[in-house]
Parts: structure tokens; C-alpha cells; sequence
């Protein structure tokens, strides 16, 4: 039985992957562990890697936990990496997120901008049923500011350019966080949380794909 072990994106949603069916496969999920204030990406992802116990498991990683995934693919050995609603490189970092970058913005999103999700930040993610946006909702307010923080910085300044070659990028043509630019398959009008709502085109990717 293949070992598969996922990453989650920010906040404490491993529960999006609840809609996928993976009965097929041995399933690990990474937990998300404390960040120490100034260490790279590569290093946290080097210490979230201590979790994986199989040989040349397979990693999946939805938005940031695919940026993960990728760091720890460039250090230890993987059959593949499935990105869902992810970047391969900096290169799919929206040019938007800049503006955090020379006063470090992201240091000041507010507590309450995570708590209590508007319109707007449904828009962004791409819900609009009851159902996922009580669920957006729950991730939410389960996710440590801190850390949220401290990752938006991460990703804004992420420097990777390397495209491995066993990864498999799934990704929405219409995903407002992290717009659609080139993908080995595309989920036409796919949002950024299209692993919820368009779960089973997902599924069957995943299955081609393993």
C-alpha cells in the first residue's frame, strides 16, 4: 500500500482533505510544529520531514503545504509530489504579495482578519456554498496568528526556482490567491479551495496520477 503524507495549507485544515477519498492509500498527515522566528523555509521544512517515517513516501501538499512539500523533496528522497492549489517555484508567487515585502506588512495582519472572514476573503478562496464557508470559517479561527504571520513572509519572499521533476501540479484556472499560470493539469473555474468543492475531479487525478 502506497504511504502518502500530507501537508495542509496555513491554519489547522487538514480537515480539507476530509473530502478527498484516500481508502486505497496509507495516510500520514504532517502536523504543522513551532516555528523558531529566524530560520528558512528549507529548515522548517527539514524539521517538519522528522515526521516521515516510510522510504520514498509520496507527499501531498495543498497552497503553503505544497511549497513545503517541495523543500522537503529537495531533501530527502520522495516518488512524487502531488501540489494542489500550490506554486512549483517563486515564479507562481502573484506579483500582488510584493507589496508585503519592503515594510514586512505581514507582520501586522490583524487577529481579527483571521477570526471573522468577510465577503471578500470568501471571494479570494472561491466558497460560496453555506457548508464551506462555515468550514473556512472553523480553519480559521483554529489558525495561530503567529504562525500565519511568519509564513505569509515566508512565501512572499520564497526564492525556490527548482522544478523537481517527479512533481504533479493540480491547480484551479480560477484561483484568486495563487492565479493559474502553467499546470500539469488544470481544474477549469477551480478556486483555491477547489479540493472542497470540486473534491472528485481531484480524486480521480489523484488515483491517475499515483
Amino acid at each position: 500500500m502506497k504511504e502518502l503524507y500530507l501537508l495542509s495549507g496555513l491554519g489547522a485544515d487538514k480537515r480539507v482533505y476530509d473530502f478527498l477519498d484516500l481508502r486505497d492509500y496509507k495516510v500520514h498527515h504532517i502536523d504543522w510544529i513551532a516555528h523558531h522566528d529566524h530560520e528558512t523555509l528549507e529548515d522548517y521544512a527539514g524539521r517538519l520531514a522528522q515526521q516521515i517515517q516510510a522510504p520514498n513516501p509520496i507527499l501531498m501538499g495543498v497552497s503553503f503545504g505544497g511549497m513545503i512539500a517541495v523543500e522537503i523533496a529537495k531533501q530527502r528522497a520522495v516518488e512524487k509530489v502531488i501540489l494542489i492549489s500550490s506554486a512549483k517555484t517563486r515564479d507562481d508567487i502573484p506579483t500582488q504579495f510584493s507589496f508585503f515585502k519592503p515594510l514586512r506588512l505581514h507582520r501586522f495582519i490583524p487577529a481579527r482578519a483571521l477570526r471573522h472572514p468577510n465577503a471578500l476573503v470568501f471571494w479570494f478562496f472561491g466558497v460560496d456554498k453555506t457548508y464551506e464557508k462555515d468550514l473556512l470559517r472553523a480553519i480559521m479561527r483554529d489558525t495561530d496568528v503567529v504562525f500565519f504571520r511568519w509564513a505569509i513572509g515566508k512565501i512572499v519572499n520564497w526564492k525556490n526556482e527548482t522544478i523537481l521533476p517527479h512533481a504533479i501540479h493540480i491547480h484551479g484556472t480560477n484561483d484568486r490567491l495563487i492565479p493559474f499560470t502553467t499546470a500539469d493539469y488544470r481544474i477549469e473555474g477551480g478556486g483555491h479551495l477547489m479540493i472542497i468543492n470540486r473534491a472528485k475531479e481531484i480524486d480521480a487525478l489523484v488515483k491517475e496520477i499515483i
